[in-house]
């Protein structure tokens, strides 16, 4: 069923987070976290997630080592989830209706960008068996040295526009996270939000349409 909410004005650009945006690879990231602090008697759940999800890997291993007191460096806990990672995100799905919707914009000329916190190496894994992602202009990953912040600073968005060539005004944003959301915001752009089940609504006031899956949505609600 589609919703009948649309953009406040039409757009001209879409830009996409990628994990839990375009491909379900949330459940991969939670899967090899549990691994990792599982031998220490811990649990990762939702309650410690809702605070790094679309965050800064290096400040989410930080956040994860201490709220579960784990007994290793925030260094110690990457370098153990960086070759699980590698092996999990061969088997990266798309989430319900992404490839439908870009394959849509696609249609339309709509130019497209991907902005993910995402490493370079660990995004060309991601997205390897998808050949749908060939219709992206740009895709701005966040060990790119133009970013000196990442989300919710608003840099990687405004990189991905200048790679589009496009006013942020122009711009469509799709996240899955308050810090996406309000990274958006802050580069001047509107934004649809496709958040987890497990995360309140109220996280995502900001954006101008939430919906649970792209099936949702229509190119027509975007302005395109």
């Amino acid at each position: 069923m589609t919703v009948s909410r649309k953009l406040p004005r039409p757009a001209r650009y879409a830009i996409f987070d990628l994990d839990g945006v375009l491909l379900d690879t949330e459940p991969l990231y939670t899967r090899a976290t549990q691994q990792i602090v599982a031998p220490f008697g811990k649990i990762f759940d939702w309650s410690i997630k809702v605070d790094i999800i679309g965050r800064d890997a290096r400040d989410g291993a930080l956040h994860v080592v201490e709220a579960l007191g784990l007994p290793i460096s925030p260094r110690e806990y990457l370098a153990r989830r960086e070759p699980l990672l590698r092996e999990l995100f061969h088997q990266a799905e798309p989430r319900p209706g992404a490839r439908e919707l870009v394959e849509a914009l696609n249609a339309r000329c709509v130019p497209m960008a991907v902005a993910t916190s995402s490493e370079a190496e660990l995004c060309a894994i991601k997205v390897a068996r998808h050949a749908w992602f060939g219709s992206f202009r740009a895709v701005v990953c966040g060990d790119d040295p133009r970013i000196e912040a990442l989300k919710p600073a608003p840099d990687i968005f405004l990189i991905a526009a200048q790679e589009l060539a496009a006013d942020p005004a122009d711009c469509v944003v799709f996240e899955d996270s308050p810090a996406g959301v309000e990274a958006a915001r802050r580069a001047g752009m509107q934004v649809v939000a496709l958040p987890d089940a497990a995360l309140s609504p109220a996280r995502f006031s900001d954006a101008d349409i939430v919906v649970t899956s792209f099936e949702e949505l229509s190119v027509e609600q975007l302005g395109f």
